[in-house]
């Protein structure tokens, strides 16, 4: 036995199933309440994307180049899957990661990070974890022909009228001149995106490690250099130039490397270990947890309504997976990223 191996043991099975649950848990808390705290300081949402975008790919960039040509060293032929696209940054082939892409990283980034500048963390933790399972249900029955469960069924609807009870209020004080349902609605957008995006990775039996990269790939070919358009035709006003350096770090390290690479492995650890079904319980804790911190962090009011809501969601969660067949588990959303 290597004298590494004595002195330091492998951690059981076990161990890095419950690590890899903690670490993915507390991720998309954080971002949750870190989302929404950067919206008081210097940087605008399509800024926070772009950061994103960027810290995931000073990781995975040079992760799929490896991939790409280790494959084609292997015997890969040009055109073929395992060839990959995008100057071979891409481990996909290129209309899957741009299908997945468009979804998976831009239209979820753009979504989510706008949303935090018009609604409290507090609604972001009940509508965008809350109605993913609800959009995922909906869309892989309608595209890839899932049974909707009576069980399943009445989780949905639980989770439905969480949602109402959360964003109904915003909606009906628009006409007020209120500004929170923009953020509610493009919460539900966000998560309608990523919804489509775990559609795409099951319908094509996407790894998770490559989808992330190939998403992350596609986000520095498209929305970076549109970014950079806009921002020089002066059409979107750009906050990088005005914001410190330290700020710009921290959000490239824990949107970019903390939500995207760390969790999207910390999450394919824990349901490799506790199943897509247990591990979406498990998820279940973070609706709570990010209203929560939001309370006591954020300094947000918790109301009986929001309570209420966030009961509802956690429950139809909770009730819509706890009988989930498990050669029909893959409804679930699968997460190789984002979110948070």
């Amino acid at each position: 036995m290597p004298v590494a191996d004595r002195l330091l043991p492998r951690p059981s099975p076990r161990a890095v199933g419950i690590g890899a649950a903690a670490v993915t848990v507390a991720v998309w808390t954080g971002f949750i309440l870190v989302a929404r705290a950067s919206a008081a300081r210097s940087l605008g949402p399509l800024d926070l994307a772009l950061l994103r975008i960027v810290g995931a790919g000073l990781v995975l960039v040079p992760w799929g180049a490896w991939l790409v040509a280790r494959a084609r060293r292997g015997g890969a032929r040009p055109g073929s899957a395992a060839w990959g696209s995008f100057l071979g940054l891409s481990p996909l082939p290129w209309r899957v990661s741009a299908l997945a892409g468009v979804f998976g990283a831009v239209a979820y980034a753009t979504f989510a990070y706008t949303a935090f500048f018009y609604a409290p963390a507090a609604h972001a933790s009940v509508l965008m974890p809350g109605s993913l399972p609800l959009w995922t249900a909906l869309l892989a029955a309608l595209v890839l022909g899932d049974r909707i469960t009576p069980l399943r069924a009445a989780g949905l609807l639980l989770i439905v009228a969480g949602d109402l009870l959360v964003g109904g209020r915003s909606l009906l004080q628009a006409f007020g001149g209120g500004e929170v349902w923009k953020g509610d609605l493009l919460f539900m957008a966000a998560a309608f995106a990523w919804a489509c995006y775990s559609v795409v990775v099951r319908r094509h039996g996407l790894d998770a490690v490559r989808a992330t990269i190939a998403i992350t790939v596609f986000a520095l070919f498209t929305y970076v250099p549109v970014y950079a358009l806009l921002a020089a035709a002066g059409v979107l006003h750009s906050r990088l130039a005005a914001a410190p350096w330290g700020e710009i770090a921290f959000q490239m390290l824990f949107q970019g490397v903390g939500s995207v690479v760390i969790s999207g492995i910390s999450f394919t650890r824990m349901v490799g270990h506790f199943g897509p079904v247990r591990s979406t319980m498990i998820t279940a804790l973070v609706p709570g947890l990010s209203a929560l911190g939001a309370v006591f962090f954020l300094g947000e009011p918790l109301n009986a309504g929001l309570l209420a809501g966030l009961a509802l969601v956690t429950a139809g969660i909770l009730f819509g997976v706890l009988r989930a067949p498990a050669a029909r588990a893959a409804v679930l959303p699968v997460r190789s990223r984002c979110d948070a």
